[in-house]
């Protein structure tokens, strides 16, 4: 996929331009020593549960494990074996019924609920099957959305929306409104958004679930080199054996119980 992250420099330019000045950005998952990165994500003892009428039917089970900061790590399973629940405990979307997560050191299912939206929204980059693009917005103002909650001016605005959008190789497609893109540009449209506020982590829910195959295999590309150029953190739910091969790692959950890491590619 031409275009996109075009080079470690010129993507390390885009991530100080769109970064904060924490700097969670290029070199995240690596200490410089060759040693390995410290956990940014602590599991410990997880479990969740939903009710069904009466009935109260377990989803996760003390589930343990830890993920580095740098890492991508792809989650399997069959439908209904808890890894999108899993997700979106870890991206704090929902609350585990015991257990702690912490990221970053900080326990995420202690924060009372106005603290957690705060904290998914500087933290958390999220990428879905279905995109969730805005359909009356071109791309530019799709990519800009999550910064209308920082106090940041139009033109800023603008300027860190251009250069997500040239990271993903959508310069030319800018003033494009979703249904004058394909499905791939759709989801790179949405990958500029979750890049957009250079988050910790980024979630991907079956990020190439809609998509052909040539497309899924451009996703997938991306997002490798979204992890190995800029060091992001991503944790990605699929269904499909060769996008969780593009992972640093594979974890299998069934009925709740999560196998152990199958390492595949080297950090």
């Amino acid at each position: 996929m031409s275009g996109a992250v075009d080079g470690s420099a010129a993507a390390g330019s885009v991530l100080n331009a769109v970064g904060h000045q924490a700097g969670l950005g290029a070199g995240t998952g690596d200490t410089g020593s060759g040693t390995p990165a410290a956990p940014l994500i602590v599991l410990d003892n997880l479990s969740k549960s939903y009710r069904r009428g009466q009935q109260v039917v377990p989803v996760l089970e003390r589930i343990s494990f830890n993920i580095a900061a740098g890492e991508f790590l792809a989650l399997m399973g069959p439908s209904g074996s808890g890894k999108s629940t899993l997700l979106n405990l870890i991206a704090g979307i929902d609350r585990p019924d015991s257990g702690t997560l912490s990221v970053a050191g900080q326990d995420i299912a202690a924060l009372e609920e106005a603290e957690l939206a705060a904290w998914r929204a500087e933290n958390v980059g999220f990428i879905f099957q279905f995109y969730n693009l805005m359909p009356v917005l071109t791309a530019l103002e799709n990519v800009e959305l999550p910064l209308l909650l920082k106090n940041l001016g139009k033109a800023e605005r603008r300027e860190r929306a251009e250069l997500a959008l040239s990271m993903v190789g959508l310069a030319d497609r800018m003033d494009h409104t979703p249904n004058e893109l394909s499905g791939g540009q759709q989801q790179r449209v949405a990958i500029a958004r979750a890049l957009i506020t250079d988050p910790t982590l980024i979630v991907a829910d079956e990020p190439t679930g809609d998509l052909d195959r040539e497309s899924a295999g451009d996703i997938l590309h991306l997002l490798q080199r979204l992890n190995d150029e800029l060091g992001k953190t991503i944790v990605m739910v699929t269904h499909d054996q060769r996008a969780a091969e593009s992972a640093h790692a594979i974890m299998h959950l069934e009925k709740g119980e999560l196998s152990a890491r199958q390492e595949i590619r080297p950090r």
